[in-house]
């Protein structure tokens, strides 16, 4: 294989795992504003659309979840306004990091009710 060839196109999804399905879709898609893709509840599964290329795979699963901050891996939304989506999120009852701002980035942190850590960044132009 020669060292330019490229194995992959990017990232297809992130998948999240989730305690209830039908509770966690309903969560993405009413404070985040995500909409399903595709569900399949045999399998115990709901693709949503984060409006890029990548999706967001929630992912039932019967074992415990335990998430820790520091140690975590964590899908990061890119939005066009850090400030103001934290505050739509707050105004929809999702509680949140405050807001770190410095010269390239705002992002603030926050969570799912499974607890999995997830960040809203603004890349400054």
């Amino acid at each position: 294989m020669a060292a330019s060839q490229k194995l992959f196109n990017g990232i297809d999804t992130i998948i999240l795992r989730v305690a209830d399905l039908h509770a966690s879709k309903l969560w993405y898609e009413e404070k985040l504003g995500l909409t399903t893709l595709y569900a399949d509840v045999d399998n115990g599964l709901v693709v949503l659309d984060t409006g890029g290329p990548t999706s967001l795979t929630l992912y039932q699963t019967s074992e415990p979840i335990a998430n820790n901050a520091e140690t975590a891996s964590f899908p990061i939304f890119s939005t066009a306004d850090a400030a103001l989506t934290r505050h739509q999120l707050q105004q929809r009852g999702v509680a949140t990091s405050d807001l770190t701002i410095d010269e390239t980035v705002s992002f603030f942190m926050f969570y799912d009710p499974d607890g999995n850590l997830l960040e809203a960044c603004q890349v400054h132009a």
